[in-house]
């Protein structure tokens, strides 16, 4: 089965187990809010809601969130306002409610500049990327995480610096930034080390873990691979110290990416791997039980199990760890598709394997059904993060045009009093001014008019030009044509003055007596037929012949072309059997073989179509 990768784990670890408070780990307890005054109370509302958001109680997050703000705006304590709206961004970043999401963060924005703290301002900014991190705009996630360490540049707080560095590591890890997940999991933990918030802490050990990973793939050095269960050992420690201040699904989550480690990087015969594995795989599994959102982590860990039970070829157990994945993930109102499809796709191989394939196709339809769904549900969320990105720069836009506005308003007060300090100047030069302006006046008049009429005579040399050009052209192209015309006549005539010295040749060499005078007579009439053909022939479309082939579905030869011409001058068949010195059968066949190569039908007449062509 293919079960969650580390990075996936820690990316999902980042969003809900990051305690909000740091500072002592004393138990938060709600009875405890009777012994503070209301202006104490704010911080300890906030660190309940935390503690709810994390524990998957989202109303109860919001609902004491919103409290801790309503009461410290009412003592007008702007930066833990602050804190109490960056946890309902949080909140409604992680239950996909963008509009809410968005709304939060500007909230806690505009709280922020009411503060003018740099430490307000910093939490608004995390916000600002907490919002952008649910709509995947790492360009605006990358903005507000940079904004937000360059506010706490003159007021360090570590809790916050480790969690902006966590945001900007699993940013990267998404991306597979090998270089940037190095520093920015280094960052994130030099900055947990100095805080009491054991559970951040064990986040940035498992975001470690998930860094030296990207570093033995990509250098293949022990040492990174060893460093992958060094870190995860030492976030597991931290919940065998403080069990209450870690939460279960951080714990887990290291258990999972252990048994993990274990498979995948040592062999099926190391005996001690496999327990090793399995032996974390069933703390994953164990821990997570009755836990909110455990689900997946769960599915995770058996489907571990399973995979070392089918390396045993016991069949029964793989079987009984998969199928108790499927019900533990059919179990959840809103199935997590992703772990689902692993599921029944790996239940379906198992018992195509097994032979069962029923059961195979069974589970198969099943994947197809939730991949669908899962499609469904990416369209729906897409197109909600659209629509929120939208209205999200729309309101950034109009918050910068309001901004312009204000700053012209400005510009505009100086101006005016610019303008009343130079009008009383002025009125001392007010008649030398008017003088002035007349006179330019009247000159920039004349020079317009000048202006005009350089325009209008160019317009009319142009027109001239663009006239004497036009009738150049036409008076080529018909001399073009003209010229076109009388080659194709004349060439037909040389071509037939040709012919007819072959054939004397022919007749020579073959010892025939020749009537000499019968041949010139024959000859002078046929020019004289000829010279009326030629005029005929000079009206000849110059494009007949290239219209015929374009129409010909064979290639026209250069005798098929002649006899065309012929017969679109009108010529009988006895005169082109004369002028193409054959026989006037053979004229007939002719005429049939290029009426074929046209495409013409039997009804069709080659003369009336030659004719048309014109």
């Amino acid at each position: 089965m293919k079960y969650l990768a580390l990075k996936n784990l820690i990316f999902l670890t980042g969003i809900f187990f990051c305690c909000f408070k740091a500072g002592a780990q004393t138990m938060l307890d709600s009875t405890a809010l009777g012994n503070l005054s209301e202006k104490d109370k704010p911080a300890l509302l906030i660190q309940l809601a935390e503690r709810s958001r994390i524990n998957g109680d989202y109303m109860g997050a919001i609902a004491k969130a919103q409290q801790g703000a309503a009461l410290a705006l009412k003592f007008k304590n702007f930066i833990e306002a602050t804190k109490a709206y960056t946890v309902k961004v949080s909140v409604y970043a992680t239950t996909k409610q963008f509009i809410l999401a968005k709304k939060a963060s500007d909230s806690t924005l505009s709280l922020a500049q009411q503060s003018r703290k740099p430490i307000a301002l910093a939490y608004a900014y995390y916000a600002q990327a907490l919002f952008y991190n649910a709509i995947d705009n790492s360009e605006k996630i990358t903005k507000y995480c940079q904004l937000a360490l360059k506010s706490l540049g003159k007021e360090p707080e570590p809790y916050l610096s480790a969690r902006i560095y966590y945001q900007l590591y699993m940013l990267n890890s998404r991306r597979d930034d090998v270089k940037n997940v190095n520093k920015y999991a280094i960052a994130a933990t030099e900055n947990a080390l100095k805080t009491t918030d054991y559970n951040l802490l064990s986040n940035c050990y498992i975001a470690l873990s998930v860094a030296a990973d990207y570093n033995y793939a990509g250098t293949k050095k022990e040492v990174f691979r060893d460093s992958v269960l060094y870190y995860l050992n030492k976030a597991q420690n931290l919940y065998q110290q403080y069990p209450k201040y870690v939460a279960r699904k951080t714990y887990s989550i290291a258990c999972i990416n252990s048994a993990d480690y274990y498979l995948r990087y040592f062999p099926d015969t190391d005996q001690q791997a496999k327990a090793n594995a399995i032996r974390y795989a069933s703390m994953a599994n164990e821990v997570m039980k009755g836990a909110i959102n455990g689900e997946e982590i769960r599915a995770s860990s058996l489907g571990i199990l399973s995979e070392y039970a089918r390396r045993d070829k016991n069949f029964i157990m793989a079987e009984a760890y998969l199928q108790e994945a499927y019900s533990i993930m059919v179990s959840k109102k809103v199935p997590y598709y992703y772990t689902l499809i692993n599921v029944v796709t790996a239940l379906s191989n198992f018992y195509e394997q097994r032979g069962n394939y029923e059961k195979a196709l069974e589970f198969q339809k099943k994947t197809t059904e939730y991949s669908n769904k899962l499609f469904d549900e990416k369209k729906t969320l897409n197109a909600q993060k659209l629509e929120v990105q939208y209205e999200a720069e729309k309101k950034n836009n109009e918050v910068k045009l309001l901004k312009q506005r204000e700053q012209y308003a400005r510009q505009q007060k100086y101006l005016y009093i610019g303008i009343a300090i130079a009008s009383l100047l002025g009125l001392i030069f007010m008649f030398r001014s008017y003088h002035f302006r007349l006179r330019y006046s009247l000159q920039r008049e004349k020079q317009l008019h000048l202006e005009k009429q350089d325009a209008e005579l160019q317009m009319k040399f142009e027109k001239e030009e663009q006239a004497r050009l036009k009738a150049e052209q036409l008076l080529l192209e018909s001399q073009q044509q003209q010229l076109q015309k009388e080659v194709m006549a004349n060439q037909l005539q040389l071509e037939h003055k040709k012919e007819m010295l072959f054939q004397i040749k022919e007749k020579l060499s073959d010892n025939h007596q020749l009537n000499i005078n019968k041949i010139w007579n024959e000859e002078l009439l046929l020019d004289n037929d000829f010279e009326e053909a030629k005029f005929q022939i000079q009206q000849v479309h110059p494009e007949f012949f290239s219209l015929l082939n374009q129409r010909a579905q064979q290639k026209l030869t250069s005798l098929d072309l002649k006899l065309c011409a012929y017969l679109h001058l009108k010529m009988d068949t006895k005169k082109i059997a004369q002028l193409m010195h054959i026989e006037a059968k053979s004229v007939r066949m002719s005429r049939y073989r290029v009426k074929q190569k046209l495409g013409l039908d039997k009804e069709e007449d080659l003369n009336l179509f030659l004719q048309n062509m014109a």
